[in-house]
């Protein structure tokens, strides 16, 4: 994702250039698993027009990305490890061989190859950020979103998408979101970043809270499958943004040659980021939330009020594209969001109270003296942001649970159906699925 200005968009353009077309006919990806999206969204079309995704970074906070895959080779930028052994994001670190965070990048960025499996915005680029989550070689108690959040906005990305989640509970949580989450979204809200997150997997269970997703400023992400009806497994929540393909999704492995299919918002929320870089690839003057404004507005079935299975409505890249969109359309995930941002930091802002100076016994005051000269933590920007903020409670109430997890596991797919054809079936560390589709003459 960083990498910014110049190396992005010269690489974006160069991709726009030598990218083979789409299949005349057909959705790209494997016959059991195809592509489904892209004959829905007509994406050869939109590539025509020149949304491909170029001069946009996407940081991908994940397990880290192998980025010497046949597919994914000049797509992958020098990221950051967070985990005890460090380096650049370019190794994923899961025990499985599946492959998360190779996998979402696949969904948004690859090239042809395995089985045809191609990205949705190969014109961009993943900025890979490997935290130590459940099920990778170097999991922990902390994993470092936080830490994760700040980096991928202080180097440039445009775009974070985060296929992860943890769960908030009443017994151990105080706030749906960390504190130290939240204030790491308001920086990267403040630097014009998009933030997506999987909406969570739990339709079948608990439905519980899980963040990032319930953080304010986040796209929160669901699941629908090829007809656009929500998924069993897709969580239900009042904070759910939208829904996007994710029933079904054919990805390549973090091994050569290897490709599996599986469900789960994980593969939405990577669609819905790599939709978010074709539209500002279209439009590149607009802003950020301008962006989500965009997509907001072009909702299928889009409702004026989110709903906790179908959020404002279905993904739709082709509309976002093409359509016609006033530049003052509305942005309700970042108007939530907005008074407490305003309010953290007019905080941060506030001066510090100048200590007084020693008392003196002997030193009788000769004069007047006022306050007007002692800063005031109280004063008039801070009574400000405080009002602002308070417009805002209602929205968080509607949030708050309570709670500090600080491990959290990367978005598992719900089970699903047998793959024709496949070798083997993995099973993670949610218990969840994913079917090994491998093609004996795979082109990696």
């Amino acid at each position: 994702m960083r990498r910014r200005s110049l190396i992005a968009v010269a690489a974006g353009l160069a991709v726009a250039i030598l990218l083979p077309a789409l299949p005349a006919s057909g959705a790209p990806g494997p016959a059991d698993a195809p592509e489904y999206w892209f004959d829905t969204w007509h994406v050869g079309q939109l590539w025509n027009q020149g949304a491909r995704g170029q001069g946009i970074v996407i940081a991908e906070i994940d397990t880290g990305v192998n980025a010497n895959l046949a597919g994914l080779q000049g797509r992958i930028l020098p990221g950051k490890d967070f985990g005890p052994e460090g380096g650049d994001g370019r190794v994923d670190r899961e025990i499985k061989q599946f492959g998360h965070g190779t996998a979402m990048a696949s969904l948004m960025v690859s090239r042809p190859s395995t089985l045809g499996i191609t990205g949705l915005a190969p014109g961009a680029q993943v900025l890979p950020i490997a935290v130590p989550l459940s099920g990778t070689t170097d999991a922990g108690a902390d994993d470092h979103l936080a830490a994760a959040i700040t980096w991928a906005a202080d180097h440039g990305a445009k775009v974070i998408s985060m296929s992860l989640g943890g769960t908030r509970t009443a017994s151990t949580d105080s706030t749906s979101c960390p504190s130290d989450e939240q204030a790491a979204i308001f920086h990267a809200m403040s630097k014009g970043a998009i933030l997506l997150a999987s909406g969570g997997n739990r339709g079948y269970s608990d439905n519980a809270v899980e963040e990032p997703a319930v953080c304010l400023g986040v796209v929160a992400v669901g699941a629908v499958d090829q007809s656009g009806v929500v998924a069993g497994f897709s969580s239900r929540h009042p904070y759910l943004t939208l829904d996007a393909p994710g029933v079904n999704i054919a990805s390549l492995s973090r091994i050569p040659g290897e490709a599996y299919s599986g469900d789960g918002t994980s593969q939405a929320t990577a669609i819905a980021s790599a939709v978010m870089a074709l539209v500002w690839s279209k439009y590149p003057n607009l802003t950020g939330s301008q962006v989500v404004a965009r997509v907001l507005a072009t909702l299928a079935n889009r409702t004026a009020k989110a709903t906790p299975a179908y959020g404002y409505g279905t993904l739709d890249a082709y509309t976002a594209v093409t359509a016609g969109v006033p530049a003052d359309a509305a942005n309700p995930i970042a108007a939530a969001a907005a008074p407490f941002a305003a309010r953290t930091r007019v905080f941060a802002d506030a001066p510090t109270p100048t200590a007084p100076p020693p008392a003196a016994s002997s030193v009788k005051a000769t004069g007047s003296f006022g306050i007007d000269g002692v800063p005031r933590l109280l004063g008039p920007s801070v009574v400000a942001g405080i009002g602002v903020a308070i417009l805002g409670l209602l929205a968080l109430l509607t949030l708050i649970v309570t709670g500090q997890v600080r491990r959290r596991r990367w978005r598992a797919p719900a089970p699903v159906r047998a793959a024709a054809g496949s070798l083997a079936v993995h099973v993670d560390v949610n218990g969840m699925l994913w079917h090994d589709i491998q093609s004996p003459t795979a082109p990696e």
